[in-house]
């Protein structure tokens, strides 16, 4: 099944909500994450949402982001298309406005998240409702992520070095004047590399945001950022009161260079040559008697162990934020 857009995966966070379960948001740069991704979620039955942040389209497309997006937009539609699931993209941490201006003119994302976090409420405002309105004035079938509140660490260009938690009341007043269809919250997470004792999460402070949006007619599902760190019973707490995305990133990130870590240690001697022999690639060793083994080189050997431990975690992860089994498309 091909990846959705905005009016479908408005679907689904209806029934996360309803449900008290999160959809787990995992960012990719590159293909083997993504044929990890979508296995892992096919195999327990989850929805998936893949998110790409500009810098990874920059990565992605050698330096225009427009290019990226286009060919990994291709692409994961195109693997998504051999699973019956839900498969969706946002644009996640976006901060240029006619960057996302593009992104809703080729219709292609399901959803765009706007970061003006590290801006003044004002200027949150203003920049948030900018981004909602050009979804609009593109007629795209794409929802629209906003944050309010500071969270610690970086991601991608934005760098904070404190946390500023969420008020409630003023969290109304936002989506209210913006109309953004997902809020993301500040309640003690962190990005980057974070461990779940040194986190100060505030699960009570969710359920706050919760009650005064719904008090106000507003049942905007809440997002929880920088979660690599929050362990299971942590992030029980935060799905029960109105968190139904929670991004992933740095996860990842570490699995995906420490599963080609262990293997290139384990089989080293495969790929380097010994002490005492020449390490000459440019003739590719031509004059001695070692050779490297390309079962073990060969980009694709690890590119599998790589797809298939991501895999793995994202079931794992899946399951524990009870999107397992929740697939509306199965």
């Amino acid at each position: 099944m091909t990846f959705h857009g905005g009016a479908e995966l408005a679907r689904v966070y209806d029934d996360a909500l309803d449900g008290s379960y999160g959809l787990v948001a995992s960012n990719v740069a590159e293909p083997n994450a993504v044929v990890g991704l979508v296995r892992g979620a096919a195999s327990v039955d989850s929805d998936l949402l893949l998110q790409m942040s500009n810098g990874a389209c920059t990565f992605a497309g050698d330096s225009d982001p427009i290019a990226g997006l286009r060919a990994m937009g291709t692409y994961i539609e195109q693997v998504a298309a051999g699973h019956d699931i839900g498969v969706f993209l946002n644009m996640d941490h976006q901060t240029d406005l006619n960057t996302i201006r593009r992104q809703a003119e080729l219709d292609l994302p399901s959803s765009i998240m706007i970061d003006a976090s590290h801006e003044s409420f004002a200027e949150n405002v203003e920049r948030s409702r900018a981004a909602v309105e050009a979804v609009e004035r593109a007629g795209a079938d794409i929802l629209v992520e906003a944050e309010l509140g500071r969270i610690k660490g970086v991601e991608d260009e934005i760098v904070s070095d404190d946390a500023f938690y969420t008020d409630p009341e003023q969290a109304v007043e936002f989506v209210d004047r913006t109309g953004c269809d997902l809020l993301a919250v500040s309640v003690g997470t962190q990005h980057g590399v974070a461990k779940g004792r040194e986190l100060e999460l505030r699960p009570d402070l969710a359920a706050d945001v919760r009650t005064a949006l719904r008090d106000h007619g507003l049942n905007t599902p809440l997002v929880l950022h920088g979660s690599s760190g929050v362990q299971p019973d942590q992030l029980q707490r935060m799905l029960a009161n109105g968190i139904c995305k929670v991004n992933k990133d740095t996860r990842y990130q570490y699995e995906y260079t420490r599963t080609a870590f262990d293997h290139y240690r384990a089989h080293g001697d495969k790929i380097v040559p010994p002490d005492g022999v020449e390490d000459d690639r440019d003739t590719f060793f031509n004059d001695v008697e070692w050779s490297p083994n390309k079962d073990h080189f060969d980009p694709r050997v690890i590119g599998r162990a790589i797809r298939e431990r991501i895999a793995e975690v994202h079931a794992d992860l899946a399951t524990g934020a009870g999107s397992a089994g929740r697939s509306l498309y199965v």
